[in-house]
């Protein structure tokens, strides 16, 4: 059968640059689903995008689908004919619709009886017949939050469209999408060479376009950028900083990059740096550069579209737009300066931060008092802890924050420092954000760490307690996002602190404003859960994760010693056995509804082996106590599992239930006190083995 590489490419005005990435992956995805579900044979998809085209390549694809055969089978032999064996109307009509006679039909024997059959044939159908279809399915499921329409057509896409190519090979396949007929037309750069050509083959795709100016493959394309960056740096002494979100952005905003520098004045960096990279990333799309000790360099980069004959235009020109922008951040931080933080407090009671939990003000307050708790929780100073709780959200109330939200907290910190606030409290208004993403930073400092936790902890159990629990993608307070924070900062940071008690402080505080009884349970569950998540991203298995997780620590840094403990405690080749007796235990004395008031009489022990495992319960017990209270799971479980001879031996020659009621409960009381001692772990009996 006949393979050639398919090329669909859709030619359009230029896409969202934030969008591009995920439209071109879910049209690639799109594209292979529909093949697979055509069943039509491919060795595998690559994906194109730039600003102005979306488009696939399917290598080695086939040309129609496999003929195959289809069973019919018709009426039961016993109702195909009378009784002169002659055909009934239903096996001669069944016949006709399968453009046979009776007589060719074949017979089908089963348990259950015989019927008429007939063996079709059924030809594959052509990749022509096929791919309209599959493109406008592709297309139409690609997630367009919302398309737009152009001219006086009735047709949607997230932008209007002006050519579609799908070329098998060399040859053109014919079909409308988008009310465009397909050709070989592929657009060029919009102002470098011709604005369009034809394509002959559609290997020759990537090169033609770079023959017009446009680098088609967005890796390609990201890469391009990044060593043009780096090289342009280098000669300036200067980091550029490669932040991955405005890198993917320029990326979707030029087709033929070309980065050039340019330059701001001096007098500007008396500004925050923070506010000026803020400007000129996020309005402007320029990367900064920093010297050798991280301070900004008052010279920058930017991602042109064109190769410019006269590249001193392009750079004034994006001079003169970045000097407004960063006059603006110098007035804004000068008039901030004439206030301080902390006579910016009453303007907090003006802030709503949610209607029933009360202003930014009572936010404020709140975080002040529980920072406090925390700080003795962890050894760090409480009036610093409470200060910097209380100052939290005033940069919020200033010009520069209003202006530039992404910089809050950072600003925060600089203000406080201008105001002669201690530093660790200066510090604290900025780190009380982290980690403000996945892999970002922790705070520095334990008050740091007080002020974040208490303020995630204020919003989470504010939220809850007004029954706004996060349902599904819906999480307008980012309550995920602020478990996690609050799970990092306790784990890595190994902070002596309990989730509960911490609910319960914060729960206090908001107790007048809270309608919903069952916040306290579901804030700290709902943080525990986001362990799950945490774990498998770093490969650990999830019956592991259970096994400590069914136990409810609520300790953060004790969950995850547990959590590794368990962890090695499977490797180890005695746990398929432990964790199989330990299953049995469970299901023992769940049957026989054991309660804690079960108490071992060791004059009631019969067997050997049973007074042996109760002498290693008593040993192994006394051995584990030092090492739990040190929280060290791993060495506990390894003296647990000394107990595995011991368990299969009771198992193999004792009876646990016993004619004797006083022997039975005495051994179940055994079975009860080598249950709980490996709950002080883990439920180990959860552990799955292959």
């Amino acid at each position: 059968m006949r393979k050639e590489n398919l090329l669909v490419e859709l030619g359009t005005e230029e896409l969202p640059p934030k969008a591009l990435k995920n439209l071109s992956q879910a049209f690639s995805e799109n594209i292979k689903l529909g093949l697979q579900g055509a069943n039509l044979a491919f060795d595998h998809i690559e994906s194109y995008a730039s600003p102005r085209r979306l488009a696939v390549k399917v290598i080695a694809l086939a040309e129609k689908q496999l003929d195959k055969e289809v069973e019919k089978r018709g009426p039961a032999v016993s109702a195909a004919f009378d009784d002169e064996g002659n055909p009934t109307k239903a096996a001669e009509g069944w016949a006709r619709s399968n453009g046979i006679s009776v007589d060719q039909a074949q017979r089908l024997k089963t348990d259950k009886g015989e019927w008429l059959l007939h063996v079709a044939s059924v030809a594959g159908k052509t990749l022509p017949s096929l791919l309209e279809d599959i493109v406008a399915t592709a297309l139409k499921k690609l997630p367009i939050p919302k398309a737009m329409r152009w001219g006086d057509k009735r047709i949607q896409f997230i932008r209007p469209v002006h050519t579609l190519c799908m070329l098998y090979g060399d040859s053109v396949i014919d079909g409308t999408v988008l009310g465009l007929k397909s050709t070989r037309t592929i657009n060029g750069h919009r102002f470098h060479g011709e604005s369009s050509f034809e394509l002959a083959h559609v290997d020759d795709y990537q090169n033609q376009l770079k023959d017009h100016y446009v680098v088609a493959d967005y890796q390609t394309r990201q890469d391009i950028i990044k060593e043009q960056l780096q090289e342009a740096a280098a000669k300036e002494n200067g980091v550029v900083e490669l932040e991955q979100d405005l890198l993917d952005e320029v990326t979707a905003l030029v087709e033929w990059p070309v980065v050039l520098v340019a330059n701001f004045e001096d007098e500007f960096l008396q500004v925050p740096k923070e506010a000026l990279i803020y400007t000129m990333k996020g309005d402007q799309k320029y990367f900064p550069m920093l010297n050798e000790n991280g301070e900004l360099k008052s010279r920058f980069l930017f991602v042109t579209n064109i190769e410019s004959k006269d590249p001193i235009q392009v750079i004034q020109g994006n001079e003169k737009v970045i000097r407004p922008r960063l006059s603006d951040a110098r007035f804004f931080f000068e008039t901030d300066k004439k206030h301080t933080l902390e006579s910016r407090l009453d303007s907090l009671e003006s802030v709503l931060f949610q209607k029933q939990l009360g202003t930014l003000a009572d936010k404020s307050r709140r975080i002040s008092e529980l920072a406090a708790k925390i700080a003795k929780h962890i050894d760090a100073n409480e009036t610093q802890a409470a200060r910097a709780g209380l100052l939290s959200k005033t940069d919020l109330m200033t010009e520069m924050v209003m202006e530039f939200p992404d910089v809050q907290g950072v600003m925060g910190m600089h203000y406080a420092n201008h105001d002669g606030e201690d530093e660790v409290v200066a510090n604290a208004l900025n780190e009380q954000y982290m980690p403000r993403f996945s892999g970002d930073a922790l705070p520095q400092s334990k008050v740091s760490c007080a002020v974040a936790l208490a303020d995630k902890l204020d919003t989470l159990v504010g939220i809850f307690g007004i029954g706004q629990l996060p349902k599904g993608d819906k999480d307008p307070f980012a309550l995920r996002r602020a478990a996690i924070g609050i799970l990092r900062i306790a784990v890595e940071l190994k902070l002596p602190i309990d989730l509960a008690d911490l609910v319960a402080d914060a729960y206090q505080l908001l107790k007048e404003k809270i309608s919903n009884h069952e916040t306290q349970e579901q804030v700290v569950d709902f943080i525990l859960g986001r362990f799950r998540t945490w774990y498998q991203e770093q490969g650990i298995e999830v019956d592991v994760i259970q096994a400590v997780l069914s136990r409810r620590p609520t300790a953060p840094a004790d969950f995850d010693a547990r959590i590794h403990g368990v962890k090695q405690f499977k490797l180890l080749p005695s746990a398929q056995a432990l964790a199989a007796a330990n299953k049995r235990v469970a299901n023992i004395l769940d049957k026989n509804n054991v309660s804690d008031e079960y108490k071992l009489d060791n004059s009631l022990l019969v067997e050997a082996q049973e007074k042996h495992l109760a002498d290693e319960i008593a040993r192994i017990q006394e051995e584990a106590a030092p090492l739990l209270a040190k929280g060290d799971y791993e060495a506990v479980l390894q003296v647990l599992s000394q107990l595995a001879t011991s368990i299969d031996a009771f198992f193999d020659n004792v009876m646990v239930m016993a004619d004797d009621d006083s022997v039975k409960n005495n051994r179940l009381a055994l079975l009860l006190q080598l249950r709980q001692l490996f709950l002080k772990c883990a439920d180990i009996s959860l552990l799955r083995h292959e």
